[in-house]
Order: structure tokens, then sequence, then C-alpha cells
């Protein structure tokens, strides 16, 4: 039995040196604050990583400040399609989804992928049946395709090219992809990341996120990890599972794996992003290549962070 609990969470990586699109820095902060507030309530009263990592992402799945659930980006066809995954650190039990469409959190329906044991990604067609077998709450197109999602897709269009949601193709973009990390009390560790995407992104297009070692990953004997940014070059470096393995090969702490994880993004693929952290002593950090990164930390039990720079 552990002595404390770790949480951190983030929001996405990205320019943040306007914040004004939709919302104010302000804004952002509050939401981080009081997500981290109902998480360390839920590890408080030992619950377990894995739900509490479910339950914050939740939370941010339904804010429409970030790309993930509500708040998705839409693709080239102005539609959206949201991927997610959450990885059980104990015992390495993964969930996926990726392409879904019309799910109002995916990061539960992932949880159910895990759950059923069978396999650990579904996609499209096949995630949705299976959403509906397990009656997730689905919500019609319109919940998720916004007036401000559809100028930002109209910009995306006119600038001719895919972006990140927090990217500026002008000063004024918000932030995106979502994710949690958590060690519980019985010292157990689980990562969960969720998104909807590149802004104007082709149909069909899969990124990092529900991809096991890539987006997400969760292991007792090294860490937990959420990553966010261009998912390509976080799939071409097996990013997640090369933070970890810098814990278990390096003896590498939170911090110094996270760091040298974007510095080995950057050298070998000029990578975009940013990463969140828990190792296995329950030391929280984060790093990014990007000018900022939405994220805030409880360690330890202590008192919450958070940081947008």
């Amino acid at each position: 039995m552990s002595q404390s609990y770790s949480l951190i969470i983030h929001g996405g990586a990205g320019a943040l040196e306007d914040l004004k699109y939709e919302a104010s820095e302000a804004e952002f902060r509050k939401s981080i604050i009081a997500i981290l507030a109902a998480g360390r309530q839920r590890l408080e009263n030992g619950e377990s990583a894995l739900d509490v990592v479910e339950y914050c992402v939740n939370l941010l799945e339904d804010n429409p400040l970030y790309n993930a659930g509500k708040g998705s980006v839409l693709n080239e066809n102005a539609q959206v399609e949201m991927d997610a995954a959450l990885m059980n650190g104990s015992d390495l039990r993964a969930g996926a989804v990726t392409c879904v469409k019309n799910v109002k959190n995916p990061i539960s329906l992932a949880r159910q992928v895990l759950e059923q044991g069978d396999h650990v990604m579904l996609a499209g067609e096949g995630a949705l049946e299976f959403a509906k077998f397990c009656q997730a709450t689905l919500r019609p197109d319109e919940y998720f395709i916004t007036p401000a999602r559809l100028k930002q897709l109209a910009e995306a269009k006119a600038a001719g090219r895919m972006t990140l949601d927090h990217e500026r193709i002008k000063p004024a973009q918000k932030l995106g992809t979502v994710g949690a990390v958590a060690q519980d009390l019985n010292g157990n560790l689980a990562a969960a990341t969720s998104t909807g995407g590149l802004v104007n992104k082709r149909w069909g297009r899969v990124g990092d996120t529900p991809v096991v070692g890539a987006g997400v990953f969760a292991d007792n004997e090294t860490c937990g990890v959420s990553a966010t940014g261009y998912g390509e070059q976080f799939l071409r470096t097996v990013f997640a599972k090369t933070i970890s393995d810098f814990v278990y090969f390096k003896g590498m702490d939170a911090a110094a794996a996270a760091t040298a994880g974007i510095q080995y993004l950057v050298a070998k693929v000029n990578g975009e992003g940013g990463v969140i952290v828990i190792d296995k002593a329950g030391r929280c950090s984060a790093a990014q290549s990007t000018s900022g990164l939405i994220h805030g930390w409880i360690e330890l039990g202590g008192e919450a962070h958070c940081k947008l720079g």
C-alpha cells in the first residue's frame, strides 16, 4: 500500500502566445484545477488509477475548450472522428478506439474494450457497433460540430494544410488533445489519452493517440505516459514506450525520461508536441518541444499546480 497518490493531466501542447480563440488563460487554469480537485478526491477515496484517468479524461472530453469529445476538431469532410486509449500499469491491459463518430466519451468506450479483453483496438463502424452493444452514450453530429470548429476548418483549408488544434494559423488558436496519468494508493499506474485529431485531417486518419506505445503507455515497473502533438511523429518514434524504456533501461526518473523523450523526438523527426509522465515513485513531470503545454499536477498528494507554458 502506497502512502500517497499522484495525478497529472494535460490539455494540449502548442503555441500559447494567444489564448483568445474561445477562452482566456484563466478559463484554462480554472478547468485544469477543477479537474485535478475532482481527481484528487477519488484517489483519496481509494479509487483505482485506471478509474481516475478515465474519469478525468471524461471531464476533459465534456469541455469544449479541448480537442476531444465535445470539442473535437473537424476532418476535411467537416466530420468529427475521435481516437482514445487507456492502459493499466499493473497488468498492461489496454483498450483503444479509433475513427469513432457520435460517441460522447470515447475514453469510456476504450475502457469497455479493455474490460472486454479480446481485443485492444476497435475502429470505425466496428467500434460504433461495439458502442451500441455496450449502450455507450451517443450524441448527434450537432453536439460536436460548432461554429468555432467550422471556422477553424475553413482557416485550415484556406491555408492548404492540416494543423494541430492549438497551432497558430494566425495569432489566435485554442488548445487540443487531452490526457491523464495517475498513481493510486496501491501504487498502480494508469494512463489515458483522447483526441479529435488534426484539423482538416484526411478521412480515416489514425494518429498516435489510440496506439499503445505511441500516444499512451503505462507499466508499474516504469511509468505512465500521455502524449500530445503531431501523432505521425509519435508513431514513428514509438514515443510513449521510448520514455518508458528510458526509465527501465537507464534508470531515469520522470523528469529525466520526459526530457530525454522530447530530445529524441526532436533529434529523430523534428517532432512537435508534449508529454506528461508519472514514474513508479509517483514523481510527476512534463516536457515539450512546443512553446507551451497546458497541464496540471498533484505530486504525492501535495498541492495542485497548473502551468500553461
